[in-house]
């Protein structure tokens, strides 16, 4: 099973996939894409990991999700944002390339057994992006995005903390 959750930066995606993967499993998993770019970025990474108890097993991966054996597991994926971000800077901004790459992880992970809560950033609805490098970012994640929602057997678009059902 394979559940994607989108909305903008602060809807309430995560919280929302975490109470999720806890009315699944006693025991989830926690996924985490990030990479820690700077101080202000490792309190929100703090803040997250505040949000969950003992009840979770927490992984970090950057990039490689595909090869993590999660038979049988609840997990939550937060978030294909900051993955793609990963992707995007160390392939040097080649949108194919990470277009490519992530679909292939993304391949892997979707041919375990396991319930998969996906958490993405809609990021293409807010103001147009100034830079070259920001507007090819957006319509990557555009793209990747909707190569999950078609994968996806549930979608919902999160708003203000209030969960939008889509499929």
């Amino acid at each position: 099973m394979i559940y994607y959750i989108s909305g903008g930066e602060r809807s309430g995606k995560s919280s929302y996939a975490q109470n999720l993967a806890l009315s699944l499993s006693d025991n989830p998993v926690y996924l985490a894409t990030s990479r820690n770019w700077d101080a202000d970025f490792e309190k929100r990474v703090k803040r997250h990991q505040s949000d969950r108890d003992e009840r979770w097993e927490n992984i970090e991966e950057e990039k490689h999700i595909g090869a993590i054996d999660l038979h049988e597991k609840v997990v939550v994926v937060d978030c294909v944002t900051l993955w793609l971000t990963n992707w995007y800077s160390d392939l040097k901004y080649d949108v194919e390339a990470c277009l490519e790459s992530g679909k292939a992880e993304l391949k892997q992970l979707f041919e375990q057994d396991c319930t998969l809560i996906i958490i993405s950033n809609e990021i293409g609805m807010g103001i147009h992006a100034q830079t070259e490098v920001g507007r090819k970012f957006t319509e990557l994640q555009g793209w990747m995005n909707q190569f999950i929602a078609n994968k996806a057997d549930e979608a919902v678009f999160m708003v203000s903390g209030l969960p939008l059902k889509l499929k």
